[in-house]
C-alpha cells in the first residue's frame, strides 16, 4: 500500500480498536457513535465514514467473513471439489485460530453472545457468506436450477454451526487450542457425512 492507503488503514484500524474496547468495557448497546469518535479523537463523520454500519466496528472483519467461502471456492485447486476446498481451508483457519472461523477472546465471545444487535449482524452475515457461494458455485458448474442454492445452504449451515462451536466453548472458558482440537474433529466428520453426495460436485477441471 502506499503511504496514504496507509494512514486510511491504521485510522481504520485504531477506530475499531476503541470501539471495541469501549464495547468490551460498557456492553455493545450503550455505546454510541459519538463517544467512539471522542475516544479515537477522531469526528463522529470518520467514524461512520469508515464504518456506516455501527455494528461492524465489533465485526471488523466482515467483509472478509462474508466473501471466505466464495472466495475458497474460486480459488480451488485443479481436481478439488468444492467440499474438499472448503473442508481444507476451515481446517487451516482452525489451525490458525482464526477469527474468521469464530476465534476471538472470552470477553468478545460474551459480548457477541449478550447483544442482540450483534447477534442480528452476525446471522445476516451468515445469510450474506451463503448467497455469495451459491453465486459462485452457480458460475462455476453453469446450473441453471436451484442446486447451487442448495448446496451452498448446506454447506454455509456447516460452516455456521462450527463458528458458533469455537463461540460457545470459548465462553465457556476452554483454551484456544483444546477449542481449536475439539472443532477440528467436529469438522471433519461434518465433511465426511457430506462427502458421499458432495465430494464429486464442483471439481474444478482447468
Amino acid at each position: 500500500m502506499g503511504l496514504r492507503e496507509t494512514k486510511k488503514a491504521q485510522t481504520r484500524q485504531a477506530i475499531s480498536d476503541t470501539a471495541t474496547r469501549l464495547f468490551l468495557d460498557r456492553g455493545f448497546e450503550p455505546v454510541t457513535i459519538a463517544e467512539i469518535a471522542a475516544a479515537a479523537q477522531v469526528a463522529k463523520m470518520t467514524v461512520t465514514n469508515y464504518f456506516p454500519r455501527k455494528e461492524d466496528l465489533a465485526l471488523d472483519h466482515h467483509e472478509v467473513f462474508a466473501a471466505s467461502l466464495a472466495r475458497t471456492v474460486r480459488d480451488r485447486r485443479r481436481g478439488d471439489s468444492a467440499l474438499a476446498a472448503l473442508r481444507r481451508e476451515h481446517l487451516a483457519a482452525v489451525g490458525r485460530r482464526d477469527a474468521v472461523a469464530g476465534f476471538s477472546g472470552p470477553e468478545f465471545a460474551e459480548l457477541i453472545a449478550g447483544s442482540p444487535t450483534l447477534g442480528a449482524r452476525l446471522r445476516e452475515l451468515h445469510e450474506q457468506r451463503e448467497a455469495a457461494l451459491a453465486e459462485v458455485l452457480a458460475a462455476e458448474t453453469g446450473a441453471r436450477d436451484d442446486t447451487p442454492v442448495v448446496v451452498a445452504a448446506v454447506l454455509g449451515a456447516v460452516h455456521r454451526t462450527l463458528f458458533h462451536q469455537v463461540l460457545d466453548l470459548t465462553r465457556a472458558g476452554t483454551g484456544a487450542d483444546e477449542t481449536a482440537a475439539v472443532v477440528a474433529r467436529s469438522a471433519r466428520r461434518a465433511f465426511a457425512l457430506l462427502k458421499p453426495s458432495l465430494g464429486e460436485y464442483a471439481v474444478r477441471v482447468d
